[in-house]
């Protein structure tokens, strides 16, 4: 009986798999951070902010087309997992198969008509040819990832972050301390070699496994998915990215070199609700595939509550991890983490409203939003950078994201007509996080009064909250120390 009963909590599905793995998601990238953490340092004391500005404007451009060349077929993974339960990897191989001969086709074409070094991006030709040879491989990554997350196994994932990003850490300092060449040009080579080389051994794997490289229903099944989210993708990439841009553009490398930096750290927190995320989202699909709404009503709650809690944390100690890590030439950029940080909690909140849209496969509805979100982000950029400066451009992307969740409980609620959240509570729980948090970036300047602040806070909400904390040591003590 025991038996059984352990073997349910533990399946695929279950609460108790679901929390485990969002437990290991949530360490392993907290110690992945770690690393480039303790590397920042190093990076910022060999690279000048112009030659980090360099290296950061090719990882802008390599989002930016991976939207492009992998179709955003990525975003039909979750709900296949469902429709093809027992062709899972047959699906996997095709898709990814679609997505790199795309890629190759793009490649092609871009050697033949940007033939000449600075035609393109302003990029030299063979740092051309890399960003488009790389985008060909790299969503295998992204791929094999969503298979193993949807799949709950999140020891192979996980695995698949750390090596990549220990590669990275290892080749790129060796690269920037011992090669000879552009320092700029070396970092993007840190980036591209050990994540390809990851690519390639998933790309085979996938394709080993699935067996499948042509099939007409699951092209035109990922496509239908995958082709309205294209729009939504580049959306989101101006959202998030065209301040880079527009601060080059208006100011220069060096500017882009301290906002970029600010921004790391700001998106730190990224890491931490995008794997508790990727956790949910499985258990979200089954769940909401089975009807059990309020399941998904309540625990989620209990998800958004932490993040904010997280969020006023992860700001009041921003100025202490600013001047730890970055040399005293980078500190002001301090002052672009309190919005980058309330824009990653946006991000967390209206994440709830786009998986239920893409459970019922509306990505035209979450294109349209993005859609209509970056052009006031495009708009408010051009309004307050060139009056107010770099910063401006942090606080202009948190009213993006503010405005996305809007628009996607709009498209939940009254398009689609679900209730599955507690709305009003979320809109309270957001604005007032983004009051506090704002607050206490008035409060960098006094350490005295802001860490006692904090600590109080972080008391009396594990007072009030202490059977969620017993919930999750026990389960630790049961589960995972045993």
């Amino acid at each position: 009986m025991n038996e059984n009963s352990d073997s349910k909590k533990n399946k695929p599905g279950s609460g108790e798999a679901a929390l485990r793995s969002g437990f290991w998601y949530v360490i392993s990238n907290v110690l992945i951070r770690a690393v480039g953490i303790i590397t920042a340092p190093i990076y910022t004391r060999l690279l000048t902010t112009a030659e980090t500005g360099y290296a950061n404007n090719f990882n802008n451009y390599v989002s930016i087309f991976s939207v492009i060349c992998g179709l955003c077929l990525i975003y039909s993974v979750g709900r296949a997992k469902l429709d093809f339960k027992d062709k899972f990897d047959g699906y996997m191989s095709a898709i990814q198969f679609l997505s790199s001969a795309f890629s190759l086709i793009i490649l092609i074409l871009v050697m033949i008509f940007f033939p000449a070094d600075g035609m393109l991006l302003k990029f030299p030709r063979i740092v051309i040819f890399i960003l488009f040879f790389y985008l060909m491989l790299f969503p295998s990554i992204d791929y094999m990832q969503y298979k193993y997350r949807f799949e709950y196994k999140y020891r192979e994932n996980i695995a698949i972050s750390i090596i990549i990003t220990a590669a990275t850490v290892i080749l790129t300092v060796s690269l920037l301390l011992f090669a000879p060449g552009e320092k700029g040009f070396l970092k993007i080579l840190g980036t591209v070699i050990p994540s390809g080389t990851a690519a390639v051994w998933c790309y085979v794997n996938l394709a080993r496994k699935g067996r499948v490289f042509i099939n007409k229903e699951y092209w035109l099944y990922a496509l239908k998915i995958g082709l309205p989210m294209i729009p939504h993708g580049l959306a989101l990439i101006l959202l998030s990215r065209i301040d880079v841009s527009m601060i080059s553009n208006y100011y220069g490398f060096s500017e882009v070199g301290l906002y970029t930096s600010g921004y790391t750290i700001g998106t730190l927190l990224m890491f931490i609700t995008n794997a508790v995320g990727q956790a949910w989202l499985p258990y979200f699909n089954e769940r909401l595939y089975e009807g059990d709404t309020e399941v998904i009503r309540e625990k989620n709650k209990i998800l958004m509550f932490y993040g904010c809690v997280l969020t006023l944390v992860f700001i009041a100690a921003a100025p202490l991890a600013v001047k730890l890590l970055f040399a005293k030439s980078y500190w002001e950029s301090m002052w672009v983490v309190p919005p980058v940080a309330l824009g990653t909690l946006c991000q967390y909140f209206y994440t709830n409203y786009v998986n239920a849209e893409l459970f019922h496969k509306k990505t035209f509805l979450i294109a349209l939003n993005s859609c209509i979100a970056a052009a006031v982000n495009i708009g408010l950029n051009a309004f307050f950078i060139p009056r107010y400066g770099y910063i401006a451009a942090a606080y202009t992307t948190l009213a993006g994201y503010f405005i996305l969740m809007v628009l996607h409980y709009i498209a939940v609620r009254f398009v689609l007509k679900m209730k599955l959240y507690h709305d009003a509570l979320y809109f309270l729980m957001l604005i007032g996080t983004c009051t506090a948090g704002i607050l206490t970036a008035f409060l960098y300047p006094y350490p005295l009064f802001r860490y006692p602040l904090i600590l109080a806070v972080m008391a009396v909400l594990a007072i009030l909250r202490k059977d969620d904390i017993i919930i999750v040591v026990n389960m630790l003590n049961r589960k995972i120390l045993r």
